[in-house]
């Protein structure tokens, strides 16, 4: 039976912010009762929003304050490996906001410290729980488009909300880790997460602001049976955040838009105040989002987190999925770098092994192989064939088919 939670919320910028209005929102079960900041005059001003009961400057406390039950970490990302071994100590359960670390060897470090001490723990991947998402992946497990050949996974925006983004060393990278950490875990969901990367070639290059981490991404992933998974990050776009995702298999295609064009436009003088998370402007034609939360997957994701608590199982997705993101930035990163194609080094892999290529089609017409059948204007049908024998490559004409 569905549990109620009492969390304390790590972080109070934009992504405590969503986390905590998704849990407040709906009359949700599960309610944040004690908040963390640095800054106290922060903490108390979110506890007073939020109606939480305690807010505290120092993040130990907060960890094991006897109010929660649950820990959420929406922390920059060099503090989330401290903040994971401090819910260990206290043995209590936790649910880590993207990227899961910085390296693959921390994100390693960090899934090592979760299962030695057995404690419940879940990635907050939540572009994988959109609406749309969830929709096309069960349509993928049933079969409609094939087997998956080609995932395309797209964000960009003008670039992040805090000052700690920016600083590589803080956030270990830039729009790489930011935004192609979702993009990396939206590619394994359709081409199936059981199934190898096994190495990237990637451009990374710092094009408008002046920081030492690329502000633009582009790469492409080989998978183990063949599939490949293509990314575009960046935090030099304008007009928006351009959430968009293709995916292509042997027997259909799929394009999905999440939030800068989903069929709400509205005209605006400029009176209306905020529009949509990274709008750059407030008048003229905009594009706003009705459940902002919603549509980014924040409530499908912790429905499942806390549901997966309560009945004894894993969620969707793990910490484990968290560490093979990170192994697959990190071999992005090399690439870059190397300007070579490198493989994804992982030290850990439980997905299956020896996987068979994809295989296409394998229709044999008259002993031949038929590689496209396409109808013609005057309702023909034209058979593209080879020999198997000879690769000799023919076409016939046929009435119907």
């Amino acid at each position: 039976m569905p549990q109620k939670h009492n969390i304390t919320m790590l972080g109070t910028g934009l992504i405590g912010l969503f986390y905590t209005m998704t849990l407040h929102g709906q009359r949700g079960r599960d309610r944040v009762s004690c908040v963390y900041s640095r800054d106290a005059d922060r903490a108390q001003t979110f506890a007073r929003k939020w109606g939480i009961k305690h807010a505290v400057t120092d993040m130990e406390e907060a960890v094991k304050h006897t109010s929660s039950d649950v820990v959420i970490i929406g922390l920059p990302n060099h503090l989330h490996e401290e903040a994971v071994r401090l819910c260990a100590e206290a043995n209590k359960a936790v649910l880590c906001t993207k990227p899961l670390a910085r390296t693959a060897a921390e994100a390693k470090r960090i899934l090592d410290i979760v299962e030695l001490s057995g404690i419940f723990a879940g990635y907050l991947e939540d572009l994988v729980y959109t609406p749309k998402t969830l929709k096309a992946l069960e349509s993928v497990r049933r079969g409609a488009l094939g087997e998956i050949l080609w995932t395309r996974s797209r964000e960009t925006h003008s670039g992040p909300h805090s000052s700690w983004f920016w600083d590589v060393e803080q956030a270990g990278g830039g729009a790489i880790v930011d935004l192609g950490c979702h993009c990396i875990e939206i590619i394994r969901n359709f081409v199936g997460k059981d199934i190898r990367p096994v190495e990237v070639s990637c451009w990374a290059d710092t094009l408008v602001h002046p920081i030492k981490a690329e502000d633009n991404g582009i790469a492409l992933i080989r998978f183990e049976n063949g599939a490949v998974g293509q990314f575009e990050v960046s935090w030099t776009f304008r007009g928006g955040m351009d959430l968009r995702d293709e995916v292509a298999g042997t027997e259909g295609t799929i394009w999905l838009n999440h939030f800068l064009r989903t069929g709400f436009e509205m005209f605006s003088s400029g009176a209306g105040g905020y529009v949509a998370e990274k709008a750059e402007q407030e008048s003229g034609w905009l594009f706003p989002v009705g459940d902002e939360v919603h549509e980014l997957g924040y409530t499908d994701m912790f429905t499942d987190m806390f549901n997966a608590m309560d009945e004894g199982r894993e969620p969707m997705e793990t910490v484990y999925d968290g560490y093979v993101v990170n192994a697959v930035i990190d071999a992005c990163y090399r690439s870059a770098k190397s300007r070579k194609w490198e493989p994804v080094a992982l030290e850990d892999w439980r997905g299956r092994t020896g996987v068979e290529r994809i295989r296409g089609l394998k229709e044999m017409v008259d002993g031949l192989e038929l590689v496209k059948r396409e109808r013609l204007p005057n309702g023909e049908v034209k058979l593209i064939l080879k020999d198997p024998s000879t690769g000799e490559v023919t076409q016939r004409v046929v009435e119907d088919d």
